[in-house]
């Protein structure tokens, strides 16, 4: 584990006072701490009898023996102890994690000690990765989970690093992603104890409440006290982070804490708490079964895909199956080939207008209730591992019946539920069917027929995806859109094949998120697309640095229009004749002067060309392509767009 290289200055190993086994005037206090607090807990109740009171001293008494003499053993075997920097490390490998994307500072001595500690006593450590901006360190930690499903660490640097991770702990929570967030606290003590304040950053970082920062955007946080603390507290956050609804979990490390000694022992031992698997609530099944089976007009939305392949699998059958048109409004991942015969366009509006049931599938926001109109009377069933997204104050969309569950397992149990309905209901299931494909299909000419004519110049950002879509061909590839290449012209397919930028709406989310899921994966192509603005918000030149160290050779896709065309579409949608709709050159949205994206990428050795002719993008695409597979570097294609 590498935590040097950023460039940043911070205190030596000579100016903690502890190499990798002394322990100092530390590991005296902290002995110290540890023999007295069994012998106090015995002299505290006066009003029990006499010979209780004989009987607690003496079992307080031998207690306090008890752990003075594995004190003075580990005291006298400095092997059997580690700084609790190094433990926190050695714990958190022990856990399963694999990375830790770290942006290190002035508290991190204690962890570069216990680092190097671990290191000589040949302990087993996640891989650190000096990040150079927080923010891209969360979202990698996000795009990892996504493409492995483990979840992974975050390390900042007090509350200013802490403040730069506050947008990927919103889009993480937004996206049900875990996340173990450490950051560290600035020292409380002034002087007199090891790992008080030794600059005036000490006194400048310090908050009344710094997890306040991330406190809404996490499931639970705490503040390390006691070194001894650290197996139970690590094990207990990455239990919580994953029990659902899933999301980060943050932990505040004071340096003087993680500067004290623990013991070794049980740093490898298996966890002591695991999630919980939610279970399937087998008559809230049957009854979502018989509501759909009986339908007559049933339709599916689903946002956040199918929780993998079972599912994605699962879904396909039983859309075909039951003749169910699916509906992926805003998809945030992939639930359902855009081919498929039972995939029906993005606007709700047209399915709504027909349902009597309706099941979401994990969708936060499954229409817009402004917009789209639920027939009266209409059944609607909410699927997913928060049916009703509770962390969210106002979501008022109607729910019927909740089945609270990830969705694999879930579709996998409604299809299992479904089937002794089929009989019955064949012929209907398959009048359906046949209607719906009809439609479908001819909703998906006219997408890619329009996404064609839109190749001229300056190009649609429609022909760069369907363009996209074709250079791709077979590869095994993941898209990530950040208002980049919308999804409707594309023909992708796999559940792991679709990434949209979260909810949440945290920009710059796209290309280093992009980087965690290559790290996770570094035999797949991974395409990042975003817009001009979001790969601004990206942080670029920390991102292409991460890039060529890690040797991470993505495709990046910018569709630059010179402007924020999220909030111009936002303005046009509530102001369609207004006065800002009506002026050549709308207030608060225009980029321009726009800067030379290539030479940013050709900074850190990428491979980068600008694309403004639309019969130039295929050629472009292919040499980018190659270029990734014959050298490993990253490619960036600058791609001018139409507003």
């Amino acid at each position: 584990m590498d935590l040097t290289g950023d460039g940043k200055g911070r205190t030596g190993r000579g100016s903690t006072g502890q190499g990798s086994g002394g322990q100092g005037s530390a590991g005296q206090d902290s002995a110290a701490r540890a023999a007295a607090r069994p012998g106090q807990a015995g002299q505290t109740d006066n009003a029990r009898p006499a010979a209780d009171h004989a009987s607690a001293d003496q079992a307080s008494a031998d207690q306090a023996s008890a752990d003075q003499a594995g004190t003075d053993q580990a005291a006298a075997d400095p092997a059997a102890q580690i700084t609790a920097g190094g433990a926190l490390l050695v714990r958190m490998k022990a856990l399963g994690v694999d990375y830790i994307f770290a942006n290190s500072g002035t508290d991190f001595p204690p962890i570069i000690e216990g680092l190097a500690e671990a290191e000589a006593k040949d302990l087993d450590l996640p891989q650190g990765i000096v990040i150079p901006h927080e923010a891209a360190a969360m979202a990698m930690a996000h795009g990892y989970y996504l493409a492995t499903g483990r979840t992974q660490a975050v390390m900042a640097h007090t509350n200013v690093g802490l403040a730069n991770c506050a947008i990927g702990a919103i889009n993480a929570a937004a996206e049900h992603i875990p996340v173990l967030l450490f950051s560290g606290r600035t020292p409380t003590t002034e002087k007199g104890r090891f790992g008080a304040r030794t600059v005036p950053i000490g006194w400048g970082q310090e908050m009344h409440d710094q997890t306040a920062l991330v406190r809404e955007a996490c499931k639970w946080d705490y503040e390390l006290r006691f070194p001894e603390q650290v197996t139970e507290i690590v094990d207990r956050a990455k239990a919580i982070a994953e029990t659902a609804p899933r999301g980060p979990v943050y932990i505040s490390l004071p340096r003087e804490i993680l500067c004290e000694p623990c013991p070794r022992e049980g740093l490898d031992a298996p966890a002591l708490m695991r999630a919980p698997v939610a279970g399937i609530d087998t008559p809230s099944f049957a009854e979502a079964a018989r509501l759909i089976a009986e339908a007559r007009q049933p339709v599916i939305f689903a946002q956040r895909g199918t929780g993998g392949a079972g599912g994605y699998a699962a879904l396909e059958r039983l859309a075909s199956a039951w003749g169910i048109p699916v509906c992926q409004y805003w998809a945030v991942r992939l639930a359902l080939p855009l081919d498929h015969p039972m995939a029906a366009g993005a606007d709700p509006a047209p399915l709504l207008a027909e349902a009597d049931v309706v099941l979401v599938l994990d969708s936060l926001a499954p229409w817009s209730p402004d917009v789209h109109r639920l027939n009266p009377g209409t059944r609607v069933i909410h699927l997913g591992q928060d049916p009703l997204y509770s962390r969210f104050p106002v979501r008022n969309f109607p729910c019927d019946l909740a089945l609270a569950c990830d969705v694999e397992p879930g579709l996998l149990a409604l299809e299992t539920h479904l089937a002794p309905h089929r009989d019955s209901h064949r012929t209907r299931a398959a009048e359906r069917h046949q209607r719906w494909s009809r439609r479908n299909a001819e909703g998906r000419r006219s997408v890619l027929a329009r996404a064609a004519a839109g190749g001229t110049d300056p190009m649609t950002k429609e022909f760069v995806s369907l363009t996209l879509s074709q250079a791709l061909g077979n590869r095994d590839a993941a898209v990530l859109s950040e208002l980049g290449c919308p999804l409707a012209p594309m023909s992708l397919d796999g559940p792991k094949a679709w990434y949209q930028e979260p909810h949440s709406g945290g920009l710059g989310w796209s290309f280093p998120a992009a980087l965690g899921m290559k790290l996770g994966n570094r035999a797949r192509t991974v395409v990042a697309t975003m817009g001009d603005g979001s790969y601004i918000f990206s942080n670029p030149v920390a991102c292409h640095q991460i890039a060529e160290a890690l040797e991470l050779p993505i495709l990046v896709l910018i569709v630059n229009n010179a402007e924020w065309g999220a909030v111009r579409q936002s303005v046009l949608s509530l102001y369609p004749q207004g006065h800002a709709a009506r002026s050549n050159r709308m207030p608060l949205t225009q980029l321009s002067p726009v800067p030379d994206f290539t030479d940013v990428a050709r900074a850190s050795r990428a491979f980068a060309r600008k694309v403004e002719h639309a019969d130039d993008l295929a050629p472009a695409l292919a040499e980018a392509l190659a270029q990734i597979d014959r050298t490993g570097r990253l490619a960036l294609l600058d791609v001018r767009v139409r507003p």
